[in-house]
């Protein structure tokens, strides 16, 4: 089987697939419903392989199952696990990903990517990791939407490897179980996920950029809704009287702390995001994304919203401020550190198809996040993709092919070694 053909066709196919999921819907899940348009067909690719049981749920989930497989004069571990292979459907909700028209860059050789639909090019200056693929071959959209490699790259390579281990029966491997989930770019891509019903011990998203990284943390996140209250009265007579709650959220965010934002940030730095902001002279309400390592520091950064509050009460006592702060999730290493080998294995697995892993924090969230705290340990691991929820997205097919045999590697390393 050309893994390489195999996994770039599915790609293909699926970014054309419109799947972009919309925040703030808390009325159906998935929040859209043209998820399922693309995880109907995955049901049906997954029949077609061989994945009998494949099914997709009444809340968009698909799972199916790969039973283990352990040839004749391969030595097994005395108990493997259950390992669960996970992505997401979904696409980034503030950038188009309706009529994507991917381009392959074949034979890449260096220097800016041209899109032909957007005045900037893909800069080597600002992606230098596209010096890794000179000679292979870069997919990017036109430039007038995302791409959709977060994360249709890592739902292509789950679905080429079941289709690599049904069609070579010398590879061992373990029971695999599959899931594809929706709404994850809106922070609900587990909200419904039956971690029993899935029945893995352990899990990995594919759901991280380049080649070789393996992500065993997340942020803490929790999201804040700042709700501020006005009084309006017609504006010919307001001298005194108007309190425009719109010019007092322009004031609130304008007071954040300028190097505890996204853009000034980087690394184990902790932000508060300000990234909604609606309402009218009577009522405004800014949504933000409150972001740290550790628990600690993330109640600072709630500490710096209620600072704010404070300093434009005393501004302007006559509005009123509410700061309601919702969790979102946590950050996975306290779950992941109990359980080294899951990580350790594929840094092994790395190592096996000659690349060189590295261990990162994600300065974002992923399904596993949410399921390690559920009791399934589920680290992330590269897909192949670059500048994430951009319409200067690109994806390497050489990373993609990669990441395939990697995790054939991984569950190579399962049947040797068992859990």
């Amino acid at each position: 089987m050309d893994i390489r053909q195999d996994v770039v066709e599915r790609f293909l196919r699926y970014v054309k697939i419109d799947t972009q999921s919309k925040d703030g819907v808390e009325d159906r899940y998935p929040s859209t419903e043209k998820q399922l348009v693309l995880s109907r067909m995955l049901v049906e690719e997954l029949k077609a392989i061989g994945l009998d049981d494949a099914e997709l749920d009444k809340h968009g989930y698909v799972m199916a199952s790969l039973p283990a497989h352990v040839p004749e004069g391969v030595k097994a571990a005395a108990k493997m696990p259950t390992v669960g292979l996970l992505a997401h459907v979904d696409t980034y909700h503030e950038v188009s990903g309706k009529d994507v028209k991917p381009i392959l860059h074949d034979d890449y050789a260096g220097g800016p990517i041209v899109l032909p639909k957007v005045e900037s090019p893909i800069s080597p200056d600002d992606n230098p990791e596209l010096a890794l693929y000179k000679g292979s071959t870069i997919i990017t959209s036109d430039g007038s939407t995302l791409l959709g490699g977060d994360d249709k790259a890592g739902v292509a390579e789950i679905m080429t490897l079941m289709a690599l281990f049904k069609s070579d029966p010398s590879l061992a491997h373990p029971k695999i179980r599959v899931g594809f989930t929706p709404d994850e770019e809106v922070g609900r891509g587990t909200e419904h996920f039956d971690v029993k019903k899935f029945g893995a011990d352990v899990a990995y998203t594919l759901d991280g950029s380049g080649m070789g990284e393996v992500e065993d943390e997340t942020f803490c996140a929790d999201s804040a809704f700042v709700t501020i209250k006005g009084i309006d009265v017609h504006p010919g007579y307001a001298k005194g009287k108007m309190v425009n709650a719109v010019r007092l959220a322009m004031d609130f965010i304008s007071r954040l702390r300028k190097d505890a934002l996204p853009e000034t940030t980087e690394g184990y730095e902790a932000y508060l995001h300000p990234y909604q902001i609606s309402g009218s002279v009577t009522e405004a309400r800014i949504t933000l994304l409150v972001r740290a390592f550790t628990e600690e520091d993330l109640a600072k950064m709630a500490a710096e919203l209620e600072r704010i509050k404070a300093e434009v009460l005393e501004a302007e006592p006559r509005t009123t401020i509410d700061i309601e702060v919702k969790e979102s999730y946590r950050n996975m290493k306290q779950v992941l550190d109990n359980h080294p080998a899951v990580v350790e294995y594929a840094e092994e697995a790395w190592r096996r198809v000659d690349v060189e892993p590295k261990r990162l924090a994600i300065r974002g969230g992923t399904d596993g996040a949410r399921l390690s705290f559920e009791g399934l340990p589920t680290p992330n691991l590269s897909a192949g993709g670059y500048n994430f929820h951009s319409t200067h997205e690109w994806v390497a097919v050489k990373a993609m092919v990669k990441a395939v045999e990697a995790v054939r590697a991984l569950m190579g390393i399962y049947v040797e070694k068992g859990l």
